[in-house]
């Protein structure tokens, strides 16, 4: 009777280390195959975070954008908030990515082309110096380029960035682009 038990105790044990193994290989190759289809940036320059906070008091964030069928971004809740500066050359790109949550971008310098995952088209919107606008974050996937002849200085203030989570996602492209 203790013979047998041993001998299930361990082919039990050899399971168990087999299945394991045969996790570990499983999540290191799907880490491995996400970071292969991410698109690296190219030509940034700075990409200093100059200031991060959580709200000292509850906070719900909310954002309509757009004249009639407005867009609303709601964060209820919302946790850290990140401030960076981000400074790219010509010809240079974000590569694609999202955020967690929401992201007030100031363009102070250069113009921005934004394009989104969700475009089929692949037309870009320029926002140049002095401009502003919001991208929702929140898993929509976009790339920003500089397509101009200066360098482009961007100003971002991310919002609900989980408390030591990063506040940009890489993606990997979504095909609709042919860049």
């Amino acid at each position: 009777m203790i013979k047998h038990s041993r001998i299930v105790a361990t082919m039990t044990k050899r399971r168990l280390a087999v299945l394991l193994v045969a996790a570990a290989a499983v999540s290191t190759a799907t880490a491995l195959a996400r970071a292969a289809l991410t698109t690296p940036n190219r030509g940034v320059l700075t990409n200093n975070v100059v200031a991060q906070a959580g709200f000292a008091d509850p906070v719900d964030i909310k954002f309509k954008i757009g004249p009639g069928d407005q867009e609303v971004i709601h964060v209820p809740n919302a946790q850290e908030t990140v401030m960076q500066q981000v400074v790219i050359a010509p010809g240079g790109y974000t590569g694609w990515h999202t955020h967690p949550g929401p992201v007030l971008v100031l363009v102070k310098a250069g113009a921005l082309t934004l394009y989104s995952s969700e475009d089929p088209t692949c037309t870009g919107r320029t926002y140049t110096a002095g401009q502003a606008f919001v991208d929702r974050g929140q898993g929509h996937v976009h790339i920003g380029r500089n397509e101009g002849s200066e360098n482009l200085e961007i100003w971002s203030a991310y919002f609900n960035v989980p408390t030591g989570q990063p506040f940009r996602i890489d993606a990997p492209s979504p095909g609709n682009c042919a860049f």
